[in-house]
This record gives structure tokens, C-alpha cells and sequence, in this order.
């Protein structure tokens, strides 16, 4: 966990605008965010409540300077917070722990040797034995309720025939590679590229070690958690099994694989899907989490209870109105705690098996560094306690516990040697109504360290992708370096979000974008009304589906003096059968293919608007994307050209659509957003 020192953190690489501090004869110290200080930050994740009930392990995150990623270690705190100690930390990554029934032992992932592996730890001794040797990344473990085996998930390689090939190359010639054949509808995903044949199925293990063995087969993916049934003799997974699976993506099922035989049984057979089953802690009841499909682009994801062979199948939160998920049981089976946004913040609740809900914190967060995105994980203590990343808006997620009275302790602090003689400013909530139909609409304003509001600065709106996902107060490396650099941010959450309800996140339904523009215009009218917004110098960037409305909006009006239209689409035509979610996007997103209905596609698409378009305009996208592909830039970039505007186009190599998976493109992202803002900023510029 060794951090770059703070000097080396006062290189060039220090922001535009940066406030220094200097004593008589001593070096500058930056106080506030760099870009070197992305690869200092630190944070928590994946709580989970040790056996003994006084500790909890968790996932401390950071980053690699000398690889560009991110780092897994486990380390230990006690639930009083004065014990804190690294379980299993060095230079390779160590997550994803899991415990044994009896409590005595903890599975593991482990690179340590190479690929990432299955480790079992006796807690007693310290003493760990390696339980895997497989050629790829394990996932979804799971203890049998006996102890006996451990069951995972895990991509397992099919074989894909060409329809021809050569077969009289001589030995030790060199030619080019051979032609990919493709048959499959689906046939790339963001994030991994061209998809090998295969799927992923469901493996059993010894949990003493062994060979293990395959318990799914066929060409369908059995993924997400696994729950054990209590006598240990099957595992309950969510799998798509229908011939059109490519089509119909949302049609899976909760299914009972028989761990001897591999006999499956179709359990639950709703329109829609049906995921991440939880066993009770007695064995009664399974509890997960699905809809029935009505077609819409935003649908309600609601928490049900069944028995185990997929009999009495009850809605626990049919009045909710907010999307559920990361379910656990309580200790005596009686209710299950679920996470859920509301109004830009996360939740943790308790639901009763009568349907009574409690909310036991809104206060998860703090682990989505880049854009402010809700976010967070928990657990729960046998006595009711929630251990949880807390998001304070200012700082990525430490942890924090929250007893049944309410009271809050924080347990950890990651990057005090980072934040604290940094000057950052916290999110404060600013509601405005839309001038379309009076909805009430949330934003959120982060000032400028050292900000007077009685001078004038320039202003950035920043949109959220999705669209369908929701911002809220939390921290944001992208947002507080743009307000270290002298700008006022708002960013929120226009029709189209989630976390308000599903009629609002509706709106857009068959109609994105459209009456969106006109809630983000009226956020910036918003805090230009409080008095301290340069006018002449207002700035918006957004990506994916915030590009999207970025290139939009400058389609619409010339208020802004600068935009950067990141990672976005711009030509829904084009659109479909390039993106690795097309028939998802055809069957959700609009009301029939391009072919029997243009109009509507290009009535939405912002290359339909470029002909208005006078702002400057710098296009950015990840070089690998595949969610919003780089021809949809390329056009939009030629385009621009086309039209005379003063354009610019930046490839991020190496990235796929979530460009800040790598620490150095997060750094590169952001600055060359402000360095073209800085082009054409007016209050900076000298007579």
C-alpha cells in the first residue's frame, strides 16, 4: 500500500489554477487535487462480516503506478474501528472473500501465482492451500452448506468450426492469421472484445482441493450468484435458456442444477429476469430479484421470495417504485436487507417477509472515482449493524458501521495522507423545477477551492451516461479536478434518471433525447441564478449517454463556449449493429427496426442536428469501445469538419467505453476536457 509521496504529487502535472502555499524559502506544495494524486487515492470495498462478528474483511483498492491498474488486497478492522491490519497485502491481488459455514475458513481469489486462482485460508493458523488450477477467472463462489464443496462459475471455451480454411501451409511459413468466422448475433462485449465460443457454466470443487467438475453445459450462460439448497444437493443459478436468448435479453430464469446427475430444473418462468437467488440462512425460502417485462426502457427491479422448488412466489416491495439489489438475509431468516436509490443517494433497507420496509442508512457510496455515480456495497452483522462505504461526497468510500439505534462509526481512514491538506469542496444540492412541466429536478454544485461567490466563474455542466443510472452527492475525481482548475460544476439528474421513481425515469421512453435538453438547460439557469456564473464562459461534456445529449444540446443552442462530446452516439442507424447491445437497443429503445421506421432514428440522433452546430467542439472516445463504437465519433468528427467548426478528435488508446478503468486514461480524459476549455475560455484571456 506504499503511496507516492506528496512531493513528487508537485511535478507539472499540477492543475490550471491551483492554489499553492509557500512559507519563507520553502518548496510550493499544491493544495489542491492533481492528476498525480489519481494514483494515490485509495478506497473500500466488499465488506464482509468476519465469523467471530468484532471484525470485518474487505477489499482495500488502489493504484499501481508501474502497471496502470487497479489493486486488490485484504485487510481487517475491528467493528469498533481500533484495530486495522492487512489479512493478505503485497504487490498481487487478493478479493473476494468468502467463508466457510463452521467459520473456520475463507476461499479466496489470488493472482499470487500467475492466474487468478481459488485459495483457502485456515483462519486458526494462517495456513493457505491453493484449491484451483484453471485456465481462467473463477467467480461467484459459494460454500455448500456442509462445507464440504466449494461450486463457482467460470468461462469455459467452446470450439468454433470455419466455414473454410487453407490447409496446405508449409511448416514454419509466416501468414497472416486466419479469417474469425462468426454465427453468433452477440458476437463482442465491452471490456473483453471479439467473444470467444463459449459460456460461462458452473463448477464444483472439493474445498479441501481437487479437480473441478463441471455441473452446467450447453450454449447458454449460467451466471450470477449460487445458492446452495440446504441438504447441499443442488444449486439454484440464473441462466437464459431460449433459443432466441440473443433477442430476448431479458428472459432468464431461476434454475436447480442437481450437483450428482447436472439434472436441471426450470424453477420460476416470469417474462423477465429472474436473478441473483439467495438461500435462507433455515433453507425455507429463496429470495431474488426480477420484473415482469412490459417494455419499457426503464422497468422496475423488485425483490421476491419463493420456496426452493420455485413454488409460493411472493413480491416483497410491490410499492417501492425504486430498483432493487445486492440482497442478503437476515441472520434469522425473517426479512432481507436490499440496497436501492432514492433521489440520487443509495440506500440500504430492511424488508420483513410481510413487506414492511425500514431504511437503516442513505449514505452508500464513494466507490465510482471517476463520475459521480451512485454507488456502494454492505453487510450486515448477525445483531442488525450495517457495515457499508460511506460516501461523504469529499473522499472515496471508507468504511462506516451504523448500529440499530442509528449511530454511525467510522472504521477506516484510507487517504487522510492524500485529502488533508487538500482543499475540496462538497456537493450541495440545488432543486429546480422544469420549465417543461414543473417536475422537480435534482442537481448538484461543487465551487472551486477558495471560492468567494461574490466574483464570477466559469461554469461546467456535466452529464451522466445511461441514460437510464443516476448522480448523486458523491465523490468524483473528473468533477473536483474540473473545479480545481477555477470551474463551478453542476451536474444532476434530468428526466430519464433513475432513482426518482419509474414514471420519471419514463419520460424518455421511445423519446431520448428530447425534453432532457430542457432539464439540463434549466440546472445551468439554475445556478446562474445564484450570481456567481460568468455567462460568457459556460462549458458542457458528458459521456456515453451524456455525450450523446452533450452533441444535442449544441445542436440546439449556442450558449456554451466549448463542449466535449465524449464516448457518444450520434447516429442511431449506424448505431445498431455496431454496438455490442443492439438488440437490446432495438427492442427497448425504440418501436421497430431502422429499416421499417427511420425517421424515428434520425429524428433523435445529433447528426441530424449538426447543421446548426457553432460551438467548439472536441470529440473523445475510447480507442476499444465497443458500447458506443468509434465509428460513432468518426462520423460525428467528419461531420463537425464538414461544417467548418473548430474541432478536435481524441482516441484513448487501450480503452474501452469506461475509459477510467486504467488511472493514467482517467488523467488523460479529464485533461484534455480542460485543456480545450482552457482554448476557449474569455475570463482568462489578457488584453
Amino acid at each position: 500500500m506504499t503511496k507516492l509521496s506528496i512531493l513528487t504529487s508537485c511535478i507539472a502535472l499540477a492543475l490550471t489554477g491551483s492554489v499553492f502555499a509557500k512559507g519563507p524559502g520553502e518548496q510550493e506544495i499544491n493544495n489542491t487535487l492533481t492528476y498525480q494524486d489519481i494514483f494515490n487515492i485509495e478506497y473500500a470495498a466488499n465488506p464482509v462480516v468476519m465469523p467471530d462478528g468484532k471484525q470485518v474483511v474487505y477489499e482495500r483498492r488502489s493504484m499501481d503506478i508501474m502497471t496502470d491498474s487497479l489493486r486488490r488486497n485484504l485487510w481487517t478492522v475491528s467493528l469498533d474501528g481500533k484495530k486495522h491490519l492487512p489479512l493478505l497485502s503485497d504487490t498481487k491481488n487478493h478479493f473476494n472473500p468468502v467463508f466457510s459455514p463452521d467459520g473456520t475458513k475463507m476461499a479466496y481469489l489470488s493472482s499470487k501465482e500467475g492466474k487468478v486462482q481459488i485459495y483457502l485460508r485456515d483462519l486458526e493458523s494462517g495456513l493457505t492451500a491453493r484449491i484451483t488450477d484453471v485456465n481462467m477467472t473463477p467467480s461467484n463462489m459459494s460454500f455448500s452448506p456442509d462445507g464440504k464443496q466449494l461450486a463457482f462459475s467460470m468461462f469455459t471455451p467452446g470450439k468454433s468450426a470455419p466455414l473454410f480454411s487453407l490447409d496446405f501451409k508449409p511448416k514454419g511459413a509466416k501468414w497472416a492469421d486466419n479469417a474469425q468466422y462468426i454465427d453468433k448475433t452477440l458476437f463482442q462485449r465491452d471490456g473483453a472484445g471479439m467473444k470467444r465460443p463459449g459460456n460461462m457454466q458452473v463448477y464444483v470443487v472439493p474445498a479441501i482441493g481437487g479437480a473441478p467438475r463441471q455441473i452446467t453445459s450447453g450454449a447458454h450462460d449460467y451466471a450470477g450468484s449460487l445458492a446452495w439448497t440446504h441438504d447441499s444437493k443442488q444449486i439454484i443459478v440464473s441462466a437464459n435458456t431460449r433459443e432466441n436468448a440473443e433477442f430476448d435479453v431479458f428472459n432468464s430464469d431461476l434454475m436447480a442444477i442437481d450437483i450428482l446427475s447436472s439434472k436441471v430444473t426450470k424453477l420460476t418462468d416470469m417474462s423477465g429476469p429472474e436473478s441473483g437467488p439467495q438461500m435462507s440462512p433455515n433453507g425455507k425460502k429463496v429470495a431474488f430479484t426480477g420484473f415482469e417485462d412490459n417494455g419499457k426502457s426503464n422497468q422496475i427491479v423488485e425483490l421476491y421470495v419463493m420456496n426452493p422448488d420455485g413454488s409460493d412466489i411472493k413480491r416483497l416491495t410491490p410499492d417501492l417504485d425504486r430498483s432493487v439489489g445486492n440482497v442478503k438475509w437476515a441472520d434469522n431468516s425473517k426479512g432481507l436487507y436490499f440496497s436501492h436509490d432514492n433521489d440520487g443517494k443509495k440506500h440500504v433497507a430492511y424488508v420483513s417477509l410481510s413487506g414492511k420496509i425500514k431504511t437503516k442508512t442513505d449514505a452508500l457510496g464513494g466507490m465510482s472515482l471517476g463520475r459521480p455515480y451512485t454507488s456502494g456495497h454492505y453487510d450486515v452483522t448477525d445483531n442488525g449493524q450495517i457495515v457499508y462505504t460511506q460516501s461523504t461526497g469529499v473522499r472515496p468510500a471508507d468504511l462506516a458501521v451504523v448500529n440499530k439505534r442509528g449511530k454511525v462509526t467510522q472504521l477506516t481512514d484510507l487517504n487522510s495522507d492524500v485529502f488533508d491538506h487538500k482543499t475540496l469542496n462538497k456537493p450541495q444540492l440545488m432543486e429546480v423545477n422544469s420549465s417543461v412541466d414543473g417536475r422537480r429536478l435534482q442537481a448538484w454544485i461543487v465551487t472551486p477551492p477558495n471560492f468567494d461567490p461574490s466574483k464570477k466563474y466559469p461554469l461546467i455542466l456535466e452529464i451522466h451516461g445511461g441514460p437510464h443510472t443516476a448522480y448523486g452527492p458523491e465523490f468524483s475525481t473528473e468533477v473536483q479536478l474540473f473545479a480545481a482548475a477555477g470551474y463551478v460544476v453542476v451536474y444532476g439528474n434530468p428526466r430519464g434518471s433513475t432513482s426518482m421513481g419509474a414514471d420519471f425515469a419514463n419520460q424518455i421512453d421511445k423519446n431520448y433525447p428530447s425534453e432532457d435538453y430542457n432539464d439540463l438547460m434549466d440546472m445551468v439557469d439554475g445556478v446562474i441564478a445564484k450570481g456567481y456564473v460568468d455567462e460568457e464562459n459556460l462549458f458542457v461534456t458528458g459521456g456515453s449517454g451524456g455525450g450523446t445529449l452533450t452533441a444535442w444540446i449544441i445542436g440546439k443552442t449556442d450558449r456554451f463556449q466549448a463542449s466535449v462530446v465524449a464516448k457518444p452516439v450520434i447516429n442511431w442507424t449506424s448505431m445498431i449493429g455496431a454496438s455490442d447491445i443492439y438488440t437490446f437497443m432495438t427492442k427497448y429503445w425504440f418501436s421497430d427496426l431502422p429499416w421499417n421506421d427511420y425517421q424515428q432514428y434520425w429524428n433523435r440522433s445529433p447528426l441530424s442536428l449538426v447543421g446548426n452546430v457553432k460551438t467548439p467542439t472536441m470529440v473523445l472516445t475510447g480507442e476499444l469501445d465497443v458500447r458506443t463504437p468509434m465509428s460513432e465519433s468518426e462520423q460525428y468528427y467528419g461531420a463537425l469538419r464538414l461544417q467548418g467548426v473548430d474541432s478536435a478528435f481524441v482516441r484513448i488508446q487501450g480503452a474501452y467505453h469506461g475509459i477510467a478503468a486504467k488511472p493514467s486514461n482517467l488523467a488523460r480524459k479529464v485533461g484534455n476536457i480542460l485543456a480545450w476549455f482552457e482554448k476557449y475560455r474569455t475570463d482568462n484571456k489578457e488584453d
